[in-house]
């Protein structure tokens, strides 16, 4: 098994980065989600709701700032966040730097919303749970290209059982994986405790359960029924639809696309 993509998400709930090499951190990949919007009380704007967060693209400068870009929108560089502290109603973060106006002005316009644009300035101040180890989505998201594989079969039996023409295989940025690896047993990961990929450890905090953002095809921000439609019929346990793991790091260290992934 070896590692096959690695991808960061500066913005969370934007495009994700490709990465030939990431850097383990304790609270995930180095670079991974340190911007977020939000609107004026500090809430969290959702994907779920807001789609259009899915076609922007968000690359981090050199400088510490932010590059902006999106369809029908004009491109915009965010200089580093030195802003005043928003107080925040998420539930794993109390507090952020506000970025410039003017990144405020254009998530407003793009969303259709009133929004703001927040940077994190300390990452230790996320709450760490003994469940997933912390971050607003946990540390780092394992999905494995032959589970996807075997999920885009079900699919297709699923379409056949409807009488709906079969569709094409789904894009794996729709489940927002940190790493994909491949060459293991379809949903092997389900029973890993641990592993070692590269030069860093982890353990498995828990499976990933799946929400109405899989839905939306991140190029076309268009809704389907899947993937949901056929985890709910074959992943389906707990109350909650299941795909991919989330890791918790052990130690730091560097991860590398075609690093060896051992589990323990």
């Amino acid at each position: 098994m070896e590692v096959e993509e690695i991808r960061t998400y500066p913005l969370r709930s934007a495009k994700g980065i490709p990465r030939s090499s990431a850097r383990v951190l304790p609270w995930g990949l180095e670079g991974d989600r340190r911007w977020g919007v939000v609107g004026p009380m500090g809430e969290l704007i959702w994907v779920g709701e807001h789609p259009r967060l899915l076609s922007v693209s968000a690359v981090e400068t050199p400088e510490g700032g932010l590059h902006l870009s999106a369809k029908d929108m004009g491109e915009l560089t965010v200089p580093p966040a030195t802003g005043d502290m928003l107080p925040l109603s998420c539930s794993t973060l109390d507090r952020a730097v506000l970025a410039h106006a003017d990144a405020h002005e254009w998530f407003t316009h793009l969303l259709g919303r009133p929004a703001r644009l927040i940077w994190l300035d300390d990452p230790e101040r996320r709450t760490v749970t003994e469940k997933q180890g912390g971050l607003w989505d946990g540390p780092l998201l394992l999905v494995s290209r032959s589970s996807l594989r075997r999920l885009d079969d079900w699919i297709v039996e699923v379409a056949m059982e409807h009488q709906e023409h079969p569709p094409d295989p789904l894009d794996i940025a729709r489940f927002r994986p940190n790493v994909v690896i491949d060459g293991a047993k379809p949903f092997a990961e389900d029973a890993w405790t641990s592993l070692r990929i590269g030069e860093a450890d982890f353990r498995v905090s828990t499976l990933c359960d799946r929400c109405v953002v899989t839905l939306w095809d991140p190029d076309t921000q268009e809704r389907g029924k899947e993937p949901l439609r056929t985890l709910a019929k074959r992943r389906r346990w707990d109350g909650h639809t299941w795909f991919g793991i989330r890791l918790v790091p052990r130690n730091l260290g560097e991860l590398k696309v075609g690093d060896e992934v051992r589990p323990g």
